[in-house]
């Protein structure tokens, strides 16, 4: 997401871009994500018309969590029970913690949700193979399953670093509890680190299927070379056969 012109002199913060919007907050992401709180559904969707064109690489299906924020005791500061994240005051550095937080949680989901729609396109590919012992489809329909294997392994591998904390806790190193329970809460570590091992495991069947394609092409050369040979060797013998007969 491109943020540049987006700049205002009452920004919150520059890193995420924060801002206000009335009595309610904006933070955008420069990974794609607009956090939005306190605003009514009329001034989100002017907020959202204004950032929509500055988005790059914009993904058919789009992400959304809703939470519920209400003020309450520091000591209880997280996820409560009921669901409501309760943050103690309601002060904008707690904000920007809150919507960092948020803002991981609906990219891995955008990311997973992306990784699983590969996996579903490479499991019975991975079945064929193992049952029958060849490739299910042509060169043509692998290279595209190649090419979409990439392309979601680029995306997600370009995306936001979950093990990154938000720069606010280098001014307010107070609020490193906060970040650490919203982040158990939504198991942004553990849910990376399972997105890394099935990229891992997708650039695996990358690997196999460029060699199978690598394979298959030198059988290939190698039927036409035995192929010449055994033309001309039939050439060879045609001509004797005919001097010959002469």
């Amino acid at each position: 997401m491109d943020t540049a012109g987006l700049e205002r002199r009452d920004a919150l913060s520059t890193a995420p871009l924060s801002f206000r919007v009335g009595r309610g907050l904006v933070v955008v992401f420069r990974y794609g994500v607009a956090v939005l709180i306190g605003l009514d559904p009329i001034a989100e969707d002017e907020v959202l018309r204004g950032i929509r064109p500055r988005v790059h690489g914009q993904l058919v299906l789009q992400e959304e969590e809703t939470i519920r924020l209400a003020a309450g005791n520091d000591q209880d500061e997280g996820v409560q029970p009921d669901g409501v994240v309760r943050i103690g005051a309601l002060s904008p550095d707690k904000l920007l913690v809150v919507a960092d937080a948020l803002a991981k949680s609906a990219a891995l989901a955008s990311d997973e949700r992306q990784v699983a729609q590969v996996f579903d396109t490479i499991e019975p590919w991975a079945r064929f193979l193992a049952e029958r012992g060849r490739s299910p489809s042509g060169r043509r329909a692998m290279v595209r399953l190649i090419g979409s294997a990439l392309l979601v392994q680029h995306r997600v591998a370009e995306r936001v670093a979950v093990r990154e904390k938000p720069d606010i806790l280098w001014d307010r190193p107070d609020l490193e509890r906060l970040y650490a329970r919203l982040e158990d809460e939504y198991e942004l570590v553990e849910r990376a680190e399972t997105l890394g091992r099935k990229l891992d495991l997708i650039g695996d069947t990358v690997t196999v299927m460029t060699d199978l394609i690598d394979t298959e092409r030198s059988l290939r050369l190698e039927a036409i070379v035995v192929g010449l040979i055994l033309l001309e060797v039939a050439l060879t013998l045609y001509q004797m056969a005919t001097g010959a007969t002469h």
